[in-house]
Order: structure tokens, then sequence, then C-alpha cells
């Protein structure tokens, strides 16, 4: 796996509240933008249902956390973290992500 950043897209591209997959280092990852402008990474794979779809998930907040819900059986997983909200001791993995002037880097 690389530790290199990669630019995987424009800022301006990336709608709030939606997420977008990209291929990074052979990886599947989810990113994110929140409407307060923030910017999170993590794993695309659902661990529950096994498909790749938590970039397609309901973004949103819990209890102040930024929060996606898995599309299929509706888990909630912060943003920040990994973990998964409701079961506890499940987690995806969460990547660097950064803002390089205009782009969105990844780090995986």
């Amino acid at each position: 796996m690389s530790a290199a950043w990669t630019p995987v897209c424009a800022y301006d591209d990336l709608l709030p509240e939606r997420g977008v997959c990209v291929l990074v280092a052979g990886r599947q990852v989810a990113l994110f933008r929140t409407w307060d402008g923030g910017l999170h990474a993590l794993d695309n794979l659902d661990p529950f249902s096994g498909a790749y779809v938590l970039s397609r998930g309901i973004v949103g907040t819990r209890k102040g956390e930024p929060t996606v819900a898995s599309p299929l059986h509706k888990q909630v997983f912060s943003l920040a973290t990994g973990d998964c909200l409701d079961e506890r001791g499940v987690r995806v993995p969460v990547y660097g992500v950064r803002l390089a002037g205009a782009a969105v880097e990844v780090r995986a």
C-alpha cells in the first residue's frame, strides 16, 4: 500500500453531504465533503453486506459527529473514526485526506 498522497478530484467537484468513490493505491475509498466544508475518507466496503457501497450512504450527524449510514442495512459509521455507532467493535478503515490548493488528496 502506498503512503503517498494521491490527488483524486477538485474540491469544488464534491457536493456537500454526498459521497463519491475514488480508487487510491488499489483500494476503493469513500470520499465525503460535509456541510461545514470538512473532508473525510474511509473504506468503501460495508462490513455488514460485503458490498462496496458506503460512498452512496446517507451523510448526517449523530451527537455532533459526522456520519454515514450504509445504504443497504443502515448501520451508521463515524466519518472521523470509522467506528460503527450501531454495533460495538465494528469499524472501517479511515484514510488521510487533505486539500492541496484546489485539489483533494487521499493517502491510503
